[in-house]
């Protein structure tokens, strides 16, 4: 077999993801590859912080990007938050939202579903009877935008309905940040997490992911040690992600980010 260069042709992206990469980020990606522990590495990850923090509209000190796609984002934000024989309200509109319900029974717990036709939002109505059937509930997952058909659901109403329940919530904005407003302080989001390919023109292979601080204190106080790879130990911001980067594969890819 002869292998030769591959030069990829010029295309215009519509689908879903990966969009069309900023030229500013192919840039970026020819610029000389950086040590994970030099100095200019470390001051490039708080402006990393800095951009996704104002991305998210969030003043989260725990606001990180995972060296992975959407999916570890996912993850990461189910196996921290998630203990087993807890129960867990998921909203499925789409195929992620299906994806979801397949992390609370990874993690040991019970999925209620919550469904609704595929292309159509989460009925918060749906949402609210779910919650006071399950008043024993400790989440509610929902996609903002489902990938798989573009609808978007109404993540302000839905925050709500979960905070008067006493219900934190993960968020799947994978498809939407960047792309519509998402103002996780606002709102009130817990656990947000998203992609890099989506709206955020960027190439694939990073998730920026947020905590509040009811998230973060529900991480520090899990009666069980996440047992999954993305596992997080919330500390004081991004002082405690240089650290657990810097002795961690997480340091991939976030020069990408930053010099675009």
């Amino acid at each position: 077999m002869t292998i030769s260069r591959f030069i990829p042709p010029q295309r215009t992206l519509m689908g879903p993801g990966p969009s069309d990469v900023s030229p500013r980020v192919l840039q970026a990606l020819a610029q000389p590859t950086i040590g994970h522990l030099d100095p200019l590495f470390v001051a490039m990850m708080d402006e990393v912080k800095a951009l996704l923090q104002y991305a998210f509209q969030t003043a989260n000190p725990f606001t990180i990007a995972v060296s992975a796609p959407g999916s570890a984002g996912m993850e990461t934000c189910f196996v921290n938050l998630i203990e087993p024989g807890e129960t867990v309200i998921v909203c499925r509109n789409g195929v992620f939202g299906d994806r979801m319900r397949e992390n609370v029974e990874r993690c040991g717990a019970k999925a209620v579903m919550v469904d609704d036709e595929w292309g159509k939002p989460v009925d918060p109505a749906k949402v609210e009877a779910a919650l006071n059937a399950h008043p024993e509930a400790s989440v509610l997952a929902f996609v903002h935008a489902e990938t798989s058909t573009g609808a978007l659901s109404d993540a302000k109403t839905l925050a709500a309905l979960a905070r008067e329940h006493g219900c934190l919530t993960i968020v799947d904005a994978v498809t939407s940040l960047g792309g519509v407003p998402l103002l996780v302080d606002e709102w009130q989001l817990d656990a947000v997490y998203s992609g890099s390919q989506k709206c955020l023109s960027c190439v694939p292979g990073l998730s920026p992911v947020t905590f509040s601080s009811r998230a973060v204190e529900k991480c520090s106080s899990a009666a069980e040690k996440c047992k999954a790879g993305f596992w997080i130990k919330p500390g004081v911001g991004v002082l405690e992600w240089r650290r657990q980067t810097q002795l961690s594969p997480h340091s991939a890819g976030q020069q990408l980010v930053c010099p675009a």
